[in-house]
């Protein structure tokens, strides 16, 4: 069954990036809808899968990152915003997000 999850790497420090709440909201026309929120461990990672055992469906999310806290208010950032459709809802979908306080840049993992 299909499942997503993420990591988050802090490219300042060349290290994972701890502590971080991860939020994904389902895209439902005008609206969003709140679907799980996790938060990043000592190695940027969240504990489980933010969606698993066959609960991931098609449609248009986002996973919101919230790394103002993380960076302590310093930079540009106060969420990072990632938009992605699932296409599939059987695959695995993998979205890191590589951040410092002035950049940002994710891709599909595996």
């Amino acid at each position: 069954m299909g499942r997503l999850s993420t990591h988050v790497l802090d490219t300042t420090r060349g290290v994972p990036a701890a502590g971080i709440v991860v939020e994904l909201w389902q895209i439902a026309g005008e609206g969003v809808i709140p679907i799980a929120s996790a938060t990043t461990n000592a190695e940027g990672r969240t504990d489980a899968p933010i969606v698993a055992d066959g609960a991931l469906k098609t449609g248009t999310y986002e996973l919101r990152f919230g790394v103002r806290t993380y960076f302590k208010g310093e930079g540009l950032w106060d969420q990072v915003f990632v938009r992605f459709d699932i296409r599939d809802a059987a695959a695995n979908y993998h979205i890191p997000l590589l951040v410092s306080p002035w950049s940002y840049t994710t891709y599909r993992g595996s």
